[in-house]
Parts: C-alpha cells; structure tokens; sequence
C-alpha cells in the first residue's frame, strides 16, 4: 500500500513534479471551486485530461498547503480492483495515508480521487467524511451517471461539477505554439492555423493522438480509446454479455455521425434486436463517447420522442467507421456541434421539409456547410434560414470551411471566424 500511494503522490517529494503539464482553459474555473465547502467532479470519458487537470490543481495548491495535506489516489490501480465491491476499503486507503503522510490535521485536507466509479457505492464514504469532516474532496469519473444513483442522491447541492473535454481548437493551437490571440497574429500566422484546422478536422483533440505524427498511431491510439470505453466501462458497468457486439455497433456508429439514428436498420446489421440498440446507444451517450440531439418542438415531449441526430464527442473517432469514410462536410459539421455543445446544454436540429443543422435558443440558427462555391448548395442554405426564420427572430450563421461574407439575413462564415470571433466571446 505505501509504495502506492507514494508513486501516485510525487509532489510529497518534488514539489516540481507537475511543472510541464499543459494548462487547460477549464483549469481557472476549477481552481474557484477549491475555495467552496463542496465537493468538486471533474467527469469525462477516458483519457480526456481529468487527472492532468486534478494535478494542475494539485500544482496550484502547493503554492499555500503543506504538500502532505493534498493526497491523490488513482483507484484503478490493479491492486485496488479486488475490493471494488467494498465502500470501506476506500476508508483503509485513507487511514493508510494518514499513517505514512502524517499530514496536519488541523488544516484542511484535499483528497483528490481518481475514477472514483470503480468502487460502488464510494458514494457512503465521501458523504461520511464529507460531513464530519473539513477534507475537501476533488473527484473524478468516466460517466455521466456519477451523480445518480440513490446513494448519489444523497450527495445532492454538495456537489460542483465540470465536464473535461479533449483539446479545443484553441488549446490546440497553443499546444502547437502558433499565435492566435489577436487579429495581427490571426493574419501573421494565417497558413500554420490553416493547417492545425485540417488536421484538428481529422484527428480531434486527444492529447495522445495529437502528440504523435504518424497516422497509422493516431487511429489506433483512437481505436484502444474507444475500446477501453466500451471494454473496461460499459460492458462490466451494465453487464453486457456480448461485448463484440455492442463494438461493432459503435464502429457502425461512428459511420454514422450527423445522421439520423435509425434503430432498426441497425438492428439489422448488428444482428441484435432494436431495443438493445437502444439501449447500447444510451451507454455509449453516458460515457461520452457520443451525443444525440432532438428535433425541436415547443411541445418538450414531442421533441423527447423525435428522432435524434447523432454526433461524435471527439473528430478523431470518424476515422473508426466501417461502412463509409467522414468526407470534409461531416468532419465540420461534427466539430461544430462538439464546439457548440461545450457552452450550450439545449441544442436541437430543426427538419420538416427543409432542414436546420443547430437551434440554439440563446443565439439562433446555424448551419454548416463546407463549400458554398456551388449556388444552387448556398441558396439551399439560405432557404432554410427563410423557412425556419420568417419573422428574422433570431440570428442567421452560416459556417463553412473557408468562405466570409455577409448578406442582411445570413452571416457566413468561416471556421477560424466562428472560433475566434464568436466562440471566444
């Protein structure tokens, strides 16, 4: 247990350890939450950076906690897979801690534990301490049912929570080291931020699969993503049985994206019954693998029952389809909608006889289109905007890969302007 504990907790001895992680734009954020009484959730799927983000944190309490005060544990570790079932071994962990550490007691202690979902009903332990207590717990978890289920609930109002995302567009620049900040440096550098957009297109945002060059790595580092997703979360969480199919569905999946999902027709090429499918595409939604979105209606239970579109949490995956590849008009339709999700929670499609790619109340319209050198695909565009927005209630955007211009209804424009000049705001 000691050696554990001390390979997992560094900063005990080098208090440089975290100096060369990269900063994340949710760091700042996540920092204003330690000061709260609440326990804070960093989830997200696998590998997205909610650890590095948790020792980012870690780094940044060093400036002013004794280092013995802040402990992490990594709860996937195999040797504490064996007591999953047991809640109160999280307890013996805590003691042994107290034991090697001997941290003071009398000041705040911030507990950070790593894929706490791991261990069932975690949920009893964290509440105990939590109210008898002054540690001061920073959690992680691969699924978006954290926070759910009935011993959860009796976390509820105590709990701050942040979704982790991949790298944005604009993390990535600055992992790149290309200059973006400002409309001098946007022109300066206009053809390296050209670049970085086509391979962010393809590749997605993944820290692993951005720090290697060659392709034939980054689709197979994307590949044991999504596997270790489905194999190690899903399929033991919701006790599948047959785990190579719900695999080959996420690969007819990815496929698939910004179409609509047609559970039947899956049903048959999968070779398992709808409701399953169903069902399969809910585990993979609540893993954050995938997104759907609904077709707006002012009647909410219409829109529930709607058909729903389908979106890949990360670019990177479209590489992993079966039955056809991602052509550049999905590649930035997807991204778009990773990019819009990330500050809106309510995101609908609008579809009767025309089409609307995004409704977002807040803001409006938008649609994504590659390349509107075509008139007959650039009035098609502008005919939506009309059929859906005959009173001119709402916003006009037109995205597309590289074209800005701008008419009395519709603003199009391109994908670096969207980032920059309204993303940003």
């Amino acid at each position: 247990m000691e050696s554990i504990l001390l390979e997992d907790n560094p900063h005990w001895t080098n208090s440089a350890v975290y100096d060369d992680f990269i900063p994340r734009d949710i760091l700042p954020k996540a920092l204003s939450f330690l000061d709260t009484k609440h326990i804070v959730a960093l989830i997200g799927a696998r590998r997205v950076g909610k650890s590095t983000i948790a020792k980012l944190m870690i780094k940044e309490l060093l400036k002013s906690v004794e280092a013995k005060n802040i402990f992490f544990i990594n709860l996937e570790k195999p040797e504490f897979i064996p007591y999953k079932n047991d809640a109160s071994y999280l307890n013996k962990i805590y003691d042994a801690y107290l034991k090697l550490a001997d941290p003071n007691k009398e000041e705040k202690i911030y507990f950070f534990i790593d894929e706490i979902q791991i261990f069932e009903n975690w949920e009893v332990f964290v509440k105990s301490k939590y109210e008898n207590t002054s540690i001061k717990f920073i959690i992680t978890g691969s699924n978006s049912s954290l926070l759910s289920s009935n011993y959860a609930t009796t976390l509820t109002g105590r709990v701050l929570k942040l979704q982790i995302y991949s790298f944005s567009f604009l993390e990535f620049l600055r992992y790149k080291n290309i200059p973006y900040s400002t409309k001098i440096e946007q022109t300066a550098h206009k053809i390296e931020i050209a670049r970085a957009k086509d391979a962010y297109l393809q590749w997605g945002g993944y820290y692993s699969v951005i720090a290697t060059e060659d392709a034939l790595i980054k689709k197979e580092i994307l590949k044991n993503i999504a596997e270790d997703i489905i194999l190690k979360d899903i399929v033991p969480r919701y006790k599948i049985k047959n785990s190579g199919a719900i695999k080959d569905l996420f690969y007819y999946v990815a496929s698939n994206a910004t179409t609509l999902l047609n559970y039947a027709t899956l049903a048959k090429k999968i070779n398992i019954d709808a409701k399953s499918i169903k069902e399969y595409i809910g585990y993979f939604e609540d893993n954050f693998l995938i997104s759907t979105i609904s077709n707006y209606n002012t009647k909410v239970t219409e829109q529930i029952k709607s058909a729903k579109k389908l979106y890949l949490n990360d670019n990177g995956f479209l590489n992993l389809g079966v039955s056809r590849s991602a052509n550049s008009g999905i590649r930035l339709e997807n991204l778009i909608y990773t990019i819009l999700s990330q500050k809106n929670e309510n995101i609908t499609y609008l579809r009767d006889t025309l089409e609307i790619d995004f409704f977002v109340q807040q803001y409006g319209f938008f649609q994504v289109s590659y390349d509107i050198k075509d008139e007959k695909t650039k009035q098609r565009e502008v005919n939506s905007f009309q059929h859906f927005n005959k009173e001119g209630k709402y916003k006009n955007l037109l995205i597309t890969y590289d074209t800005n211009e701008k008419s009395e209804d519709v603003e199009t424009v391109s994908f670096e302007k969207f980032v920059f000049d309204f993303y940003i705001q």
